[in-house]
């Protein structure tokens, strides 16, 4: 599927939840990693201000890929940041949605 790239250039970015862990398998505790780099995968929260709106994602990014410490509140800057639309079918229910995914979240200046 394509992904889209997403300019944050000028907007406000702050972290709104400490990076997580993402998992590939919940039952298991199976950590997703990186298919390019092999690097494990997490999860952090983002806030994103722009032309007087602010939204929330939950964006992936490698573990390599964001410095030790991200906190709730710090602002930051975000490499790389793609949306990409999914679907799959569950137990016979469809669902869908748009997944982001980052390069790296470097602090602000």
């Amino acid at each position: 599927m394509p992904s889209f790239k997403i300019d944050v250039s000028t907007a406000v970015v702050f972290v709104a939840t400490a990076p997580t862990p993402k998992l590939a398998n919940a039952k298991t505790g199976e950590r997703a990693m990186d298919r390019e780099t092999g690097a494990p995968l997490s999860t952090v929260g983002l806030l994103v201000s722009d032309e007087g709106e602010g939204n929330l994602y939950q964006v992936t990014i490698p573990e390599t890929g964001y410095p030790e410490g991200l906190a709730p509140g710090m602002p930051v800057r975000v490499v790389g940041l793609k949306a990409r639309d999914w679907e799959n079918e569950f137990n016979g229910q469809k669902r869908h949605g748009i997944s982001f995914r980052a390069v790296a979240i470097t602090a602000a200046a």
